[in-house]
């Protein structure tokens, strides 16, 4: 499964998109991330940068 992004604990900084060797991640207009699931690979990086713990992997 891909990694999902609770979007009510997402703070928008940005730091998963930066860290996302797949580039499966953007930053929204509206200020929160949000994954690709068709080019997520799961490697938990995103999970890993995450400050608040937005990210998970299941």
């Amino acid at each position: 499964m891909p990694a999902i992004i609770d979007e009510n604990e997402c703070t928008g900084c940005g730091l998963c998109v930066d860290e996302c060797p797949a580039e499966a991640i953007t930053l929204l207009d509206i200020g929160v991330s949000r994954v690709d699931p068709a080019e997520c690979t799961e490697c938990g990086a995103c999970v890993d940068v995450c400050p608040v713990a937005a990210i998970t992997l299941e």
